[in-house]
């Protein structure tokens, strides 16, 4: 029996006695992760929202295999919120889509959510209205007409079920109800709130694909409600790709449960926590970047180099060399070569020791540059 044919469905119960401490806990970090961030500058923090954003659309993206440009991601996001950074790139459709749908959840927050804007939300991830080379029902609820829907893993012939979401002629009462429990205030904290329609949504299913992003956003935007701000200083989604494993597993243990889903919001909740740790790191490297761009701000920089500058800034893999430089930028070698001595005569980029063949690039220190 799956969670959702419970004849009580969907009245969830939970032990207040495990969870009191740790929610109490949970809610005293958040205060002073929001605490910290008010106390610093303008740009600090629309950095830092901006490094966060690019990270649960990447790694919401990544828990479903599907793995996107992160240059990409972090430019279709800044162009939206009206920043002006360097080393902006073309996006493409698939990437401003699942972006469009992260910034209307925690930009627009307190707004209602409806079937309408679900709708949206699922369709902008499938602009060309297919999963790869499937046609699949795009804006609207999933009708049924490919049968149940199903939760599977496994070779074809040898599946393994984990779960089966409500028959499709059931849509629109279970969404109806979903939809006015999570627009109507009540007496549930709004952080437990965030945990309990992540699991709702996904045990509904409602989508014929798309499910596991939309619950992701929808816990977002109830994130954000508690927050009461549309500034993220924090990404769940990152942790979650951490722990994804776990994550599927406490998902069809609960949805093959009762409805008591104590061990859910544990987990949930956890894995929130795990999530603030994240936040020095991201203030550490907003800053380095902020000090950075401010250091060269006075230099006549093209977009090929700004490009580069931003990846090394976030953690280049490997060396860069001519030839790695010449296929990021899209240019020739030639081309690169000109960029790089550009950044040497600026002191912007030093050579490694190693020369020859396999002479490689790294960034100067704030102070060194000219």
């Amino acid at each position: 029996m799956y969670i959702h044919q419970h004849k009580d469905w969907p009245k969830f119960t939970w032990d207040n006695e495990k969870l009191t401490g740790l929610l109490a806990e949970i809610r005293h970090r958040q205060g002073k992760v929001l605490g910290k961030m008010e106390a610093l500058g303008f740009s600090i923090q629309a950095e830092a929202t901006l490094e966060n954003l690019t990270l649960e659309v990447l790694k919401s993206s990544e828990i479903e295999g599907e793995n996107l440009n992160k240059q990409q991601v972090r430019s279709s996001i800044a162009r939206r919120l009206g920043m002006e950074i360097s080393g902006l790139v073309p996006s493409d459709r698939n990437v401003d889509g699942v972006v469009e749908m992260m910034l209307d959840a925690t930009q627009s927050f307190s707004e209602p959510l409806t079937d309408e804007r679900l709708y949206g939300w699922q369709a902008a991830l499938f602009p060309t209205g297919r999963n790869g080379f499937h046609k699949i029902t795009v804006g609207a609820w999933r009708t049924g007409n490919n049968g149940p829907m199903q939760v599977v893993s496994g070779v074809i012939g040898r599946e393994k079920v984990h779960f089966e979401a409500p028959e499709a002629s059931k849509l629109s009462k279970e969404m109806a109800d979903f939809l006015e429990w999570f627009n109507t205030e009540n007496h549930i904290d709004p952080v437990l709130k965030a945990a309990i329609a992540h699991l709702w949504f996904l045990t509904i299913h409602p989508f014929e694909d798309g499910n596991g992003r939309v619950a992701r956003a929808i816990a977002d935007m109830q994130l954000a409600r508690a927050d009461k701000t549309p500034e993220r200083f924090y990404s769940m989604s990152a942790q979650i790709r951490i722990e994804r494993n776990d994550y599927y597993t406490i998902l069809e243990k609960t949805q093959k449960g009762s409805l008591d889903i104590t061990e859910w919001l544990e987990w949930f909740l956890h894995c929130l926590g795990k999530s603030f740790h994240k936040i020095e790191g991201t203030l550490e490297q907003v800053n380095r970047k902020s000090n950075f761009w401010e250091a060269l701000a006075h230099l006549d920089l093209n977009n090929r180099q700004r490009l580069l500058l931003n990846k090394l800034l976030e953690g280049f893999d490997g060396k860069l060399n001519t030839s790695k430089w010449a296929k990021i930028a899209n240019c020739s070698t030639d081309t690169a070569l000109r960029d790089i001595q550009d950044l040497i005569k600026k002191e912007v980029l030093v050579k490694e020791e190693a020369g020859g063949r396999s002479t490689s690039y790294v960034l100067n220190e704030i102070d060194n540059i000219m």
